[in-house]
């Protein structure tokens, strides 16, 4: 639900981003081909979806006639996204959807379903919501269908799961803008004496939230005034101790209401976990203490102070008590960027504007490009020939921008068996070399295990790159023995990604501490495809932080001529 402000053409046009522009086209053609539209016309209006996403301008800077002028958009696509700006939507598109079962729009959203599959599933065995597809499953009913199998049920019924378990959750990084400004504006009309904190999951940045929750000593009126006046909160509930709203954006927020003379006892109570909190409770007799500070509060109870991140009921206070506790990493540590693309495969920006992105705007002191490798055909994957022309332009690029330094990267596709996809007189060429997955994803544990294993054998590896494959809140993570394959980066000295794209954030956190006990380095990659994505690494700090992990411990975090005795340390030990 927008704002009715936002239908203001110039208001409007600011709030839209290329993306969702792009995602308006791709529902629409998806929509064509499920009404069964002209095939080529749903194949350009698709082909369009691609080309607005990956645009290197924003498109609302640029005029109706300038767009059209773009290859592969054109006239017709160009009015139909200046119909979008100005209006808020597409008719051509809004009448489709007058036209489509809810359920049936809701299918769209889940993995491995298609146009084409839908279709038979809305009109050959007529079901048009996500529980009858649900029941269908359960009842075997889709392997009667055409074009379905026992496989591909159970894939789609996997997948509802999935999604029926995602509902009513929030990406971080969703969250934190929206959460921020809300802070920001109470603060303003809340008096000085007024305390107010972020508390619950969102202050020990969980990576999915269900609910914002900010602790006050606000008042129940000061807080309802508040809540009519922002008309972005659209319901007001009360319990006794707590006030919720719900934004427009269906992100609840949650004020908790507290006394002066207990409020830090509160904030600690409200931040911890619950195993954290009952950890607490049974060390030191059932109860906490009121304190000035939280710190007072850990201190009083013969504890060093727990950073909000940590809070989550593992071994944080017996590292507490043995004064322990790791010095975590800040974002300010981080001195490059590794594992990113240009338009050498799939990025937007050129190599060139990326260096000098990191090097003027982020005063970063190195970059590591690692364009997508020749099996990525569908990412523009690099063919030797254009390995060597990469490497040239970096060359020159390095004498040029001294004592900035591009690294050579790859991302190297890992095959099936667990090899990469370059032979070795290609990857010794490399500076470092980042394997990961993108394609047979659905192998068992086993399997997808020892093909790890593999990769990570391969002595040309430096760093495995986003482990499980997983895509928050839409695709899980494949199984793997988190253990086996730790141990074989410790023993190939081999250093493990966080990818630090918010929809990945993986090595989830949960297993930095087994890496960093194993004497594993991370890594705090953006992935980054364009500029913008190198402010990911934000949200990989984030994450790292959550896991135990220092400065010393992330490889990004190092000087640049620390980092370049590793590589080459790394080189000279393949034999």
């Amino acid at each position: 639900m927008l704002k009715a402000s936002l239908k203001l053409d110039s208001e409007l046009q600011s709030y839209m981003e290329n993306k969702t522009i792009s995602r308006k086209f791709r529902l629409l053609s998806q929509l064509m081909e499920l009404h069964g539209e002209n095939a080529f016309k749903v194949k350009a209006i698709a082909n369009a979806a691609f080309k607005l996403d990956k645009l290197p301008f924003k498109i609302a800077d640029r005029t109706e006639q300038e767009l059209s002028g773009e290859q592969g958009i054109g006239k017709g696509i160009a009015s139909k996204v200046w119909e979008l700006l100005r209006t808020g939507c597409i008719q051509e598109l809004e009448a489709l959807l007058a036209n489509t079962p809810a359920g049936i729009l809701e299918m769209l959203t889940i993995k491995g379903l298609g146009p084409k599959k839908i279709l038979i599933i809305w009109k050959v065995l007529e079901i048009e919501t996500l529980g009858e597809l649900y029941y269908a499953c359960n009842e075997n009913r889709l392997i009667e269908a055409k074009g379905f199998g026992l496989k591909t049920q159970e894939e789609i019924k996997a997948a509802i799961e999935f999604n029926m378990a995602s509902q009513g959750l929030f990406l971080y990084a969703q969250a934190e803008k929206l959460a921020n400004s809300i802070f920001n504006e109470l603060k303003k009309v809340l008096s000085n004496e007024c305390l107010l904190y972020f508390t619950g999951d969102f202050r020990r940045k969980l990576e999915l939230l269900s609910v914002v929750e900010i602790i006050t000593t606000a008042t129940i009126d000061e807080l309802s005034t508040y809540i009519d006046k922002n008309s972005a909160l659209i319901k007001f509930d009360y319990e006794e101790g707590n006030v919720q709203a719900v934004h427009e954006t269906g992100l609840p927020i949650r004020f908790i209401l507290s006394g002066a003379e207990d409020f830090f006892k509160n904030l600690l109570i409200t931040t911890g976990s619950t195993e954290h909190i009952e950890q607490i409770q049974t060390k030191h007799g059932g109860t906490i203490p009121n304190g000035e500070s939280e710190e007072a509060i850990y201190r009083s109870l013969g504890l060093d102070f727990i950073e909000p991140e940590l809070r989550e009921g593992m071994d944080e206070l017996q590292r507490a008590a043995e004064h322990r506790l790791p010095d975590l990493l800040t974002y300010e540590d981080i001195k490059g960027t590794l594992h990113n693309h240009s338009t050498y495969s799939d990025g937007v920006h050129s190599l060139k504007e990326m260096a000098l992105y990191c090097k003027n705007e982020l005063h970063l002191q190195y970059l590591g490009i690692c364009d997508h490798s020749r099996t990525a055909v569908y990412a523009n994957g690099l063919k030797e020939d254009r390995v060597l022309q990469q490497w040239k332009e970096i060359e020159a690029l390095n004498q040029a921008l001294h004592p900035f330094r591009i690294f050579k990267g790859i991302e190297s596709d890992i095959l099936g068996d667990g090899s990469l996809d370059y032979p070795d007189e290609i990857l010794k060429g490399f500076d470092f070399v980042v394997a990961s997955i993108h394609a047979n994803l659905k192998m068992d544990k086993e399997r997808a295990t020892q093909r790890l294993i593999k990769a990570v054998e391969n002595p040309f590896t430096t760093i495995l790159g986003h482990p499980t494959g997983r895509l928050l809140l839409s695709r899980q993570s494949y199984s793997i023995d988190y253990k086996k394959v730790i141990d074989a980066c410790a023993a190939n000295q081999v250093a493990i990604e966080i990818n630090s794209n918010p929809l990945r954030l993986d090595l989830d956190w949960r297993w930095h501490r087994y890496a960093l006990e194993k004497g594993v380095y991370l890594s705090i990659n953006p992935d980054a495809h364009r500029v913008e994505g190198f402010h990911d690494m934000y949200y990989g700090t984030l994450v790292a932080r959550k896991g135990g992990v220092e400065a010393s411990h992330c490889l990004n975090c190092f000087e640049l001529e620390k980092l370049d005795r590793y590589f080459e340390s790394k080189k000279s030990n393949i034999k």
